[in-house]
């Protein structure tokens, strides 16, 4: 599988996939798209590859 996001892409996601877990657990599991959206941006910045960016032919990196 080749990595198709830069470091700043990454940077990007974890930081906005920490901001969406805390919103989603202080807010009493209200926001539960936000862990969605949350696990799914760290799992695709610790990996350097999003699939979504492959479907459209988007590279970062």
């Amino acid at each position: 599988m080749e990595k198709n996001m830069i470091l700043w892409n990454r940077i990007i996601r974890v930081i906005l996939a920490i901001i969406f877990l805390y919103l989603a657990i202080t807010n009493d599991r209200i926001y539960w798209i936000l862990d969605i959206v949350g696990i799914i941006f760290l799992i695709t910045s610790t990996i350097g590859f999003c699939p979504l960016y492959k479907v459209a032919g988007f590279r970062t990196g």
